[in-house]
């Protein structure tokens, strides 16, 4: 197992790849915490609370390989390339992270060298193993986000290629009273879409990201029977004739 990254049931055979970025909260010693307050470090802006959970249920029901971050995005935000101040934030929400306030060009480069090109790196050789690959990524977010309350439950999220995130808006539609919406709470314009730019849209993987309203996933069995339903959600998307064709298409 690496620093940075894990691979969890490296040996499935589905088509599809499980990426949880923000996995973990984990911040390594010899950055003394950050110099985070404690609130900060209980806080979603370390990590994606829940998100784990999901995706290892995902990764059990759907037989699929999931790759896992395994620090805090703040030491590295492997959804950001190296140049977006998002990467290393010197900022997240109302939180100051003040080991990040005065990173010079050496230090964030160390980090991208130590924590974003491995995660990169075993993200595309996974990628690269499987056939036909669909990649979802799997985020949780926080219900109120500068003192305003959230209403979506659910968001599905895409950037220029509408492929999958269509078919499962379709299925959640008929499948849910939960309140599903499209590119929410962010969308492409936050730069949250790198991951699926950078390994689904340049290769035309089909891809997708789900975000999970984090205060519907604060038990174990809140976080099973969630990675239970969207997986059923998935499973069915793929199924839609439109999937079948651009999963074709997907084969070298």
């Amino acid at each position: 197992m690496q620093e940075a990254v894990e691979v969890i049931n490296a040996g499935a055979e589905a088509s599809v790849v499980l990426v949880c970025e923000h996995a973990s909260r984990d911040i390594p010693a010899h950055f003394d915490g950050l110099g985070l307050e404690a609130a900060a470090f209980e806080s979603h802006v370390a990590w994606d609370p829940g998100a784990l959970s999901v995706a290892r249920r995902m990764s059990d029901e759907l037989d699929a390989v999931l790759v896992a971050g395994r620090v805090s995005r703040l030491v590295y935000d492997c959804n950001r390339p190296p140049e977006a101040p998002g990467a290393m934030p010197a900022q997240s929400e109302i939180f100051a992270i003040p080991g990040n306030a005065t990173l010079d060009e050496a230090a964030r480069a160390e980090r991208v060298k130590r924590y974003y090109e491995p995660f990169r790196a075993t993200l595309a050789a996974t990628i690269k193993r499987v056939d036909a690959p669909v990649i979802v990524t799997v985020h949780s977010f926080t219900p109120i986000y500068h003192g305003r309350p959230r209403a979506v439950e659910i968001g599905i999220l895409h950037d220029s290629d509408t492929r999958l995130a269509d078919a499962m808006l379709a299925v959640a539609a008929d499948h849910t009273d939960l309140k599903v919406e499209r590119n929410e709470p962010y969308g492409p314009q936050d730069g949250v879409t790198h991951t699926l730019k950078e390994h689904g849209l340049v290769h035309g993987h089909p891809h997708v990201m789900l975000e999970i309203r984090n205060d519907l996933i604060t038990t174990e069995a809140e976080q099973q029977q969630m990675g239970e339903v969207i997986s059923n959600w998935l499973r069915a998307a793929l199924e839609r004739p439109e999937m079948s064709d651009a999963m074709k298409d997907a084969r070298p």
